[in-house]
């Protein structure tokens, strides 16, 4: 019984990596190209590597099917698109392959928990109530990743972007005109953060293309979720329409955000003393009275049994 239960645990926890890691590239397209320029692109076996992009194709036609039934129904999906783009999936059909992945998940687990339950000898009311829970997991499992995702890209955003005001600072003082010091910055900050490069590249290809400065920022905004982002592209819009100093704003928000990284970091020093107490209380204090008062209480138990 205990063997069908942990194979059932497993099989359905494969299964589940299964489905997400087949939507995943075999592996990314820089580190393609860069191996292919090398002539090391035959080492990884060619064979294997289009024989796992036709299983991700397939896998990812059929996500993508049962999602495209999903979003034809007449529904807002504007809030679950901008979720996905925080998290960096912005390829068309992402809504698509979110939705039958979140599908996909559900029905997995539900499954493998009507199963569990009949392994465990339930009665059926508790197994479909065990298949529930699991498709209720299944289907949270897909948005608790995006959240994740999108917390970490907004943390590293975060942290990344006085250093990069800085830098905007020094090139806009320095004589470059706001275009060409965020080519500079986008430039110096990949040694910083790949991923600030990555939006102040796009914003700055955006740019070239022909579209407004004013609007290629907004998207930058829109696309990261950043509070702080999005006030410093307002404040250089509204700077630009009035037209007062832009070297003199930056650096009044500069001086505004080193501020504000300060706080932070004083703000989450004070929340660990907090956050020490459970693990002083239920791990460090117990092992503490075992080694004070362990041999005291031996003692006592020692002597009052020569008493008796």
């Amino acid at each position: 019984m205990i063997l069908l239960i942990a194979a059932s645990v497993a099989l359905a926890a494969g299964l589940i990596v299964y489905l997400i890691l087949g939507t995943l590239p075999a592996r990314s397209r820089a580190v393609q190209e860069r191996m292919i320029e090398m002539g090391l692109d035959s080492m990884l076996g060619e064979d294997a590597a289009r024989r796992r992009a036709r299983q991700s194709t397939r896998l990812q036609e059929l996500l993508n099917y049962v999602g495209e039934r999903v979003t034809a129904r007449q529904r807002d999906w504007n809030r679950i698109t901008a979720r996905l783009i925080h998290a960096g999936y912005r390829n068309p059909g992402a809504l698509q392959l979110f939705l039958g992945l979140r599908f996909g998940a559900a029905g997995i687990l539900a499954v493998f928990g009507i199963l569990l339950g009949s392994a465990l000898e339930l009665s059926g009311p508790m197994a479909l109530g065990l298949g529930g829970f699991a498709a209720y997991v299944g289907w949270f499992l897909p948005n608790f990743q995006v959240s994740r995702r999108i917390t970490a890209r907004q943390k590293e955003i975060q942290k990344a972007l006085p250093d990069a005001l800085d830098l905007l600072v020094i090139c806009v003082e320095a004589g470059l005109g706001l275009n060409q010091a965020l080519v500079r910055v986008a430039a110096e900050m990949r040694h910083v953060s790949m991923l600030m490069t990555t939006e102040l590249s796009t914003s700055n290809l955006a740019i070239r293309a022909g579209t407004p400065r004013d609007q290629a920022l907004l998207d930058m905004a829109k696309r990261t979720g950043v509070a702080d982002l999005r006030s410093l592209v307002t404040m250089i819009i509204q700077t630009e329409r009035f037209g007062t100093s832009i070297a003199n704003a930056l650096r009044v928000h500069s001086d505004t955000m080193r501020t504000k990284r300060r706080q932070r970091a004083e703000e989450a020093a004070a929340k660990t003393t907090i956050k020490m107490v459970f693990p002083l209380a239920f791990c460090i204090f117990p092992a503490l009275f075992v080694v004070v008062l362990g041999p005291a209480m031996i003692q006592i138990f020692v002597t009052f049994g020569q008493l008796n």
